[in-house]
């Protein structure tokens, strides 16, 4: 019995090429060989599988039963294979299949809606997400895009895209400011309710203001203490004070008019968002479509 190792993928394809062309000699013509090659071929065919495939006589060639039958499973074959070709071509170009994508928790249930309008123009994409703050191992973990605010770990199993810039700026709800009175210069902003960020290491984040030409830190009094900046941009939207968040974070709810966007010239820079990607594979279509959504949908803000 012939071994699965024996099995000629060529050998197969001349075998059908003969039977359909009727001739050894127009076979080799349409495969660009000579016929001496399409003869070995077919001949290496018949001995590996024990049985005579064609009937040869001076003037023509026929299959013989077994080698109808044999004609009938490797057409059968070949066009699943060429069916499966077909199918990695596509998943090569179009973005089809999943992608494992570590988002942080406050930019993640922002980017969130964006998903609809990506998900209904490909629906052959599948996105597997974790929106948290904690931090993971983008290439132990099995991440295809960890998103990261901030400064980066020396990493060199990481490719690094920078996806945008920020700001910090300070907003409020239409209906505090009704309530409150207008918020028009730094000096004002120690007369208001401030809802205060509390880092993991338990220290209270000042608000960085440009003042003139010169970078303060302002320690308001908190009204508010929060360590979630997304419950902070609800609690701002609520009308409970004034806070200081990343312009990108700050934005969906300015468009809304759920926020005003207060003394924009007293901005600063804050922390860049990048994007890592495992090195050493071929980043795939539908990988490079998400990292490519998430740049765009970062950078309009």
């Amino acid at each position: 019995m012939s071994k699965r190792s024996d099995l000629s993928l060529a050998d197969i394809v001349t075998f059908t090429a003969v039977a359909q062309a009727g001739s050894f000699t127009r076979a080799a013509e349409a495969l660009g060989t000579d016929k001496s090659n399409v003869g070995k071929a077919v001949q290496r065919l018949e001995n590996r599988l024990g049985t005579q495939l064609f009937q040869r006589t001076t003037r023509a060639i026929r299959l013989t039963d077994d080698g109808e039958t044999y004609l009938r499973g490797a057409l059968i074959a070949l066009d699943s294979f060429q069916e499966v070709e077909h199918a990695l071509a596509i998943r090569r170009t179009e973005p089809v299949g999943r992608v494992r994508l570590n988002l942080p928790a406050s930019f993640g249930r922002l980017l969130l809606p964006s998903f609809v309008a990506l998900g209904e123009r490909y629906p052959g994409l599948t996105l597997e997400l974790a929106i948290t703050d904690q931090v993971s191992d983008p290439v132990a973990d099995g991440w295809d895009i960890v998103v990261r605010i901030g400064e980066l770990p020396a990493d060199s199993e990481m490719t690094v895209r920078k996806l945008c810039d920020t700001h910090f700026g300070i907003y409020a709800a239409p209906a505090y400011l009704t309530r409150k009175g207008p918020l028009d210069s730094v000096e004002q902003l120690t007369h208001h309710s401030a809802i205060i960020f509390k880092g993991r290491n338990g220290r209270l984040r000042p608000w960085t203001v440009l003042d003139g030409d010169q970078v303060k830190d302002i320690k308001p009094e908190p009204a508010i203490i929060m360590s979630d900046t997304q419950v902070m941009i609800d609690a701002m939207v609520q009308g409970l004070g004034v806070g200081q968040v990343l312009d990108r974070m700050a934005a969906p709810y300015v468009r809304e008019g759920r926020l005003v966007h207060l003394l924009p010239g007293c901005d600063t820079p804050g922390m860049p968002i990048h994007a890592l990607i495992p090195l050493g594979q071929k980043m795939s279509a539908r990988t490079r479509l998400v990292l490519n959504h998430l740049s765009e949908h970062l950078r309009v803000g």
